[in-house]
């Protein structure tokens, strides 16, 4: 069995597709189909069902991913172990790619400091980073598309995962500091005292989608006071949503350090209410069955110590 067919077997696992795996690794189609057929003979079973121009993976195929990582894994282990041997190996000489799933809240204001360090100390690795909803990164890192990935969100477990605990968040209301920009919606009540949850409904919001879970905690908290929170407006991107606030389109709620830079540079404030408090955890998730490459060890020692 050639670690060759087993890459190839991956990729093509990975990106459902003969053709789209074979330009990732700079094979033809017919080498690939011929690879993924030399594997399929020597284990006996069909890895792949041939749809279309798609390729899905058949059950004995799902089953075997798990053991190809582990076939892959082990032999990187083992080179590893013996440049570690001739006493050349350091964080530094780490190699390989490594691929970051996040929610986008994380990904636009605390991905990047994170992955400047993570650079400085492994700078051979080639860091991929793709944005999306929690369930679609579980599903990636499940189906082995994704190494880990980052969410926000009350403490959770989910099935076949491990998790790293990072740091707890505060999640604020932010209302504009101009109120010339803001016009006539904005008044007082913003500057004295706290809103209540009855007040806070009359106000126009701009909000992230539904199903964010720190959406979903606002309006479970409003609900308790039979208030319903309609969105003026609902963008997925928080950066977005901290300009439109600067520019008096609405008030918002956000992790804290998705506005910090507007608060400290005078263009939103944080605005009091009487609810209670919301925080959320900053949560990283892997496959328990994942092998722990040079790469992935090391990012996760250098994401633990730079959230510690």
């Amino acid at each position: 069995m050639e670690f060759k067919n087993i890459t190839t077997f991956l990729k093509v696992a990975e990106l459902r597709n003969f053709s789209k795996a074979a330009e990732k690794l700079g094979y033809s189609q017919s080498a690939v189909t011929i690879q993924i057929q030399q594997l399929e003979h020597e284990l006996g079973v069909q890895l792949f069902e041939r749809i279309g121009r798609g390729a899905a993976l058949t059950e004995e195929g799902q089953s075997f991913v798990f053991y190809a990582n582990e076939i892959l894994g082990a032999a990187e282990k083992a080179r590893d172990s013996i440049r570690k041997g001739r006493g050349g190996a350091g964080p530094q000489d780490i190699t390989g790619q490594l691929r970051i799933g996040s929610v986008e809240s994380v990904a636009t204001a605390l991905l990047p400091g994170l992955l400047m360090r993570y650079h400085e100390i492994c700078p051979g690795v080639e860091i991929v980073v793709q944005t999306s909803g929690r369930d679609e990164l579980l599903e990636k890192v499940r189906s082995n598309r994704l190494d880990l990935f980052f969410n926000l969100e009350a403490k959770a477990q989910y099935p076949g995962m491990e998790r790293r605990l990072l740091k707890k968040e505060r999640i604020i209301f932010i209302a504009p500091a101009d109120e010339k920009a803001a016009g006539s919606w904005m008044d007082s009540r913003l500057r004295k005292g706290k809103l209540s949850a009855h007040s806070i409904s009359s106000f126009p919001f701009v909000l992230t989608e539904r199903g964010e879970s720190y959406r979903y905690e606002l309006e479970r908290i409003l609900a308790e006071s039979d208030v319903e929170l309609r969105a003026q407006l609902e963008i997925a991107n928080t950066e977005t949503i901290v300009h439109m606030v600067e520019k008096g389109f609405g008030l918002s709620f956000l992790p804290a350090f998705s506005a910090e830079r507007a608060i400290k540079a005078g263009t939103v404030l944080e605005a009091a209410t009487e609810l209670p408090l919301v925080y959320m955890w900053l949560q990283l998730f892997y496959h328990k069955n994942k092998w722990l490459s040079p790469q992935m060890e090391a990012f996760l020692k250098v994401t633990e110590k730079y959230f510690g």
